[in-house]
């Protein structure tokens, strides 16, 4: 590589080149929060690479990770001076503006590339643009006739191979582009797909072209699941009472059904056999190789950044752990909540050959993939010792994209270099894998901001506000905090605190002093160690923390209002041997949520949500209108309707330009509190509308076509088995063995039940429990019988309901989707029985379902209408008969 200083005092501190196979990357950085233009140079000229231009001439400029850019080149581009086709030499103008205090600093890079590894065809596919090259044989005397436009199969197979054998260069001239796409062939002349954004080439020894990836004559197609992007193409010679024709195909896989996330890992499917490119019923693949960011990576460093690269008889299978060395974090802010992705660009790399050993394909994909949005609620740690009279905080965890630009107190903003001049020390932390930073600030106790209060022993309260920017998007945010600290001879209490997002309550629990002993109660339960499982529970030696989602059964509904709920929880700490209250605190959030719903073709539902000021409420009761209507289901909390503006009692009013449908949710009247009446039961009234414009339309664009060929049904056969094992701990890791049983358990000891589907390994299907329950016999029809999960959902009259835990994908769980675990307390099958004998038997109804078409039900993951007449029974003796497990005996002691 050379680079030459054109302009400018400073020079870049990073300008790295790399070839890659048949692409180069450039890597520039950092970049100090300064912009970036790049420009190619050919022939004493500069052009800037725009982004049209970047997708037909085969660049790519990426500026994901913070402060750094990388520029992919495909070795043949526009702009490349090729000798031969074995060295490729690139000039690149770089620009980094400055600001109105500098000037803009201008680079030049050279970098000369050899790649003498060509394969009969080299396709790539880039975020922006798939390119194909195709090696064109030797000169040889072989004329044809002029063939006649291609027809819909889009090639001609004399006038293809005869492409291959004739002399190109030898008085031919490329004339015409014929597309192909679903909807018919498409022709243009040269002039005209270059005026398109198609970039078409002609090497010494290759045809290579170029698309843009969502170019009008490009079209999605799905393979084994996979919606793949395919250009297909025709390119006809010509000459003088002669013509031939070259074939050139490329697919690339686009994220929808390729790629799937869980809580800690990404999962990306590419076909092992794509049809689009592949012409012959011989196939061999010879070679695969995963990189990253277009650069291969051996087996040893895959291994110690954990992933994993497998082939099955459809798929190339490739694992990532979410937060990987490989990758990063890039952050978010939605309603000044913190919110970050996580970003990689994975590359697959195939070899395949066809018909013989010297017809080879080489396949490169760099693939991009981004994360939904993760919550990631910013924590303060007060790290402060109040004998070294200062605060020490520290704020994180952030992304590396993220700056400290300034602090705010009650009568102040200060920037950062006034912050340090006046004594503060702040200090940026990143984490030794280099993906997260926290930001630590030092206040002394001597500073202005600091309140003190108290003669003797004193206490100290700083009251600040943290200003932060993200530096690609320039969005700022602000994070608010209050510390306090006391003396040393004082006893510090516990102290609780909190804050919302747009699905959850997080709190956050000091300790205090040591002498300090409390217990804490969430809603109205307190926080076993149970509870504090299902809420997420994490601590260290200062503090610990908790998440309850808005919709959980400790969590009280305020208000209900038409886009949102404001919701309240209580979280009280206590003394446990007085039961005196230390703290009682209350956080309030509202909550999105559409509570009705109006649907085109005159559907309506809507949301009854119980409120707190009527603890009395059965959400299952409540109607509309017509008292016969009810909800479609219905819980403690809930109760959800579905009606059309026809029925149950909705009334209409015209509007001047639109129509009003009015209807109201409440008690039958047989049930309303009247005024004088002893009765508990509450009132509930909660009205809904829909508003439909008369005059209005609306207009849809929709094309048809033909069917290529009639479905078909392909038929197979297996068994599929399925297994029921009880854990000896809730971490699943240690299961009895069938010589175990039977196995003895006191009354207070909760039983942790796995159930998986064996053998498969079809990720797309899903194990779901439709029932289970306990007998005392080993029949499962036997009674007395006791419910334990109804149509997939805990039984909603147990006192001591099933608890479903997810299932995280680790060495022994491939497939999270093939697995269900629960646990049952052991007090469930003791209440109200005098007859128990000592002996249960454990048995589930099964059904196998396709995860990504669940239809409903079951299936769908929603409990069904709780109404039903087997709904609130302990025992029951009908039930339809599925494909079934059971565990036992289990003794109670």
């Amino acid at each position: 590589m050379t680079l030459q200083v054109l302009s400018g005092s400073a020079v870049l501190h990073g300008i790295d080149t790399i070839c890659l196979g048949n692409v180069m990357r450039v890597d520039v950085g950092p970049l100090g929060g300064k912009l970036l233009e790049v420009a190619a140079s050919i022939n004493n000229s500069v052009v800037v690479i725009t982004p049209s231009l970047a997708s037909q001439c085969g660049f790519r400029v990426k500026t994901e990770k913070p402060g750094n850019t990388m520029i992919y080149a495909s070795l043949p581009n526009c702009f490349a001076q090729n000798v031969e086709d074995k060295m490729f030499t690139t000039t690149l103008q770089l620009r980094v503006h400055g600001n109105r205090f500098a000037e803009d600093e201008l680079y030049q890079v050279t970098e000369t590339c050899h790649y003498t590894a060509w394969a009969s065809r080299e396709i790539i596919c880039n975020q922006n643009f798939m390119e194909v090259s195709v090696k064109r044989a030797a000169p040889h005397d072989y004329t044809l006739p002029k063939p006649s436009i291609p027809q819909a199969s889009g090639q001609s197979v004399t006038s293809r191979r005869a492409a291959e054998k004739l002399p190109i260069d030898a008085g031919f001239r490329l004339t015409t582009v014929v597309f192909f796409t679903p909807a018919g062939e498409k022709t243009m002349s040269v002039a005209d797909a270059h005026r398109n954004g198609y970039g078409i080439g002609n090497t010494p020894t290759r045809l290579v072209l170029r698309s843009p990836m969502m170019a009008p004559e490009t079209y999605t197609q799905h393979f084994a699941g996979v919606t793949m992007r395919v250009f297909k193409t025709s390119i006809i010679f010509e000459k003088k009472w002669l013509a031939s024709q070259i074939d050139a195909t490329a697919a690339c896989p686009m994220k929808e059904g390729s790629v799937f996330f869980t809580s800690d890992t990404i999962t990306w499917y590419l076909p092992r056999q794509i049809d689009p490119m592949i012409s012959s019923e011989h196939f061999n693949l010879l070679e695969v190789h995963f990189g990253l960011d277009g650069q291969r990576l051996n087996a040893e460093t895959m291994h110690a950044r954990q992933y994993s690269l497998s082939l099955n008889d459809l798929y190339i299978v490739v694992q990532i752990p979410i937060g990987a060395v490989g990758g990063h974090y890039k952050s978010h802010i939605q309603q000044n909540q913190y919110h970050v992705s996580y970003v990689i660009e994975p590359m697959l790399e195939m070899l395949w050959a066809e018909d013989s050993p010297h017809e080879q394909t080489r396949y490169k994909v760099l693939f991009h993939i981004a994360t939904h949005l993760l919550p990631r609620p910013l924590q303060l740690v007060d790290e402060t010792v109040p004998a070294e009279q200062v605060f020490k905080l520290v704020l994180g965890h952030f992304a590396l994209d993220v700056a400290l630009i300034n602090i705010s107190f009650p009568s102040e903003v200060l920037t950062l270099t006034d912050c340090r001049a006046r004594g503060f020390n702040i200090m940026e932390h990143i984490s030794v894998n280099g993906s997260t930073k926290i930001f630590a600030l030092q206040v002394p106790f001597t500073d202005p901001a600091v309140s003190k209060m108290g003669d003797g022993v004193v206490a100290y309260s700083l009251h600040l506000t943290f200003g932060l920017l993200v530096l690609d998007s320039f969005v700022t945010f602000s994070h608010t905090a209050h510390v306090e600290a006391v003396s040393p001879n004082m006893a510090l209490p516990p102290s609780v605190s909190g804050g919302c997002d747009h699905q959850n309550f997080y709190v956050l629990v000091k300790y205090g002093s040591q002498s300090f002993r409390f217990q804490t109660t969430v809603g109205k339960q307190l926080l076993t160690p149970s509870l504090a499982q299902h809420y997420n529970y994490m601590e260290n030696g200062t503090h610990f923390s908790f998440t309850v989602p808005f919709s959980a059964s400790d969590v009280a509904v305020e208000a209900v209002k038409s886009s949102s709920i404001r919701s309240r929880l209580n979280v009280v700490l206590s003394n446990p041997e007085t039961k005196s209250e230390i703290q009682d605190f209350s956080l309030v959030c509202n909550f999105p949520s559409g509570l009705t719903e109006c649907f085109p073709n005159g559907t309506m539902t809507a949301l009854a949500v119980k409120v707190d000021s009527v603890p009395a409420l059965n959400p299952r009761l409540l109607t509309l209108q017509d008292p016969t209507c009810g909800p479609v289901y219905s819980d403690d909390h809930y109760a959800y309707f579905v009606f059309t503006v026809n029925s149950c009692g909705t009334t209409r009013k015209f509007l001047p330009d639109s129509m009003l449908y009015e209807n109201e949710i409440s008690l039958p009247d047989e049930l309303e509190m009247k005024p004088g009446s002893d009765s508990e039961e509450p009132e509930y009234e909660l009205k809904i509308s829909c508003i439909y414009d008369i005059n209005t339309s609306h207009a849809v664009a929709f094309y048809t076509r033909l069917r290529r060929s009639e479905p078909y049904a392909e038929n197979s056969t297996g068994l599929l088995q399925i297994e029921m094992r009880l854990s000896l701990d809730n971490f699943y890791s240690t299961f009895q063995t069938v010589e175990d049983y039977p196995i003895a358990k006191y009354l207070q000891q909760p039983l942790y039940f796995e159930v998986q589907l064996m053998g498969s390994t079809n990720p797309k299907v899903s194990l779901e429990l439709e029932n289970c329950w306990a007998t005392q016999d080993e029949d499962r029809n036997s009674q007395p019988r006791w419910n334990l999960i109804i149509n997939g959902c805990p039984n909603p009259v147990d006192t001591y309901q099933v608890v479903f835990h997810p299932v995280q994908a680790d060495s022994r769980v491939q497939y999270p989707s093939h697995f269900k675990r629960f646990e049952v307390q052991m007090f469930a099958f003791a209440e109200g029985e005098d007859d128990l004998n000592g002996q249960l038997f454990v048995h589930c109804d099964i059904v196998i379902c396709d995860a990504k078409n669940p239809l409903g039900g079951v299936c769908g993951g929603q409990c069904p209408n709780p109404e039903s007449s087997a709904r609130g029974q302990r025992h029951v003796s009908d039930f339809h008969d599925f494909s079934h497990v059971s565990a036992g005996p289990i003794i109670i002691n």
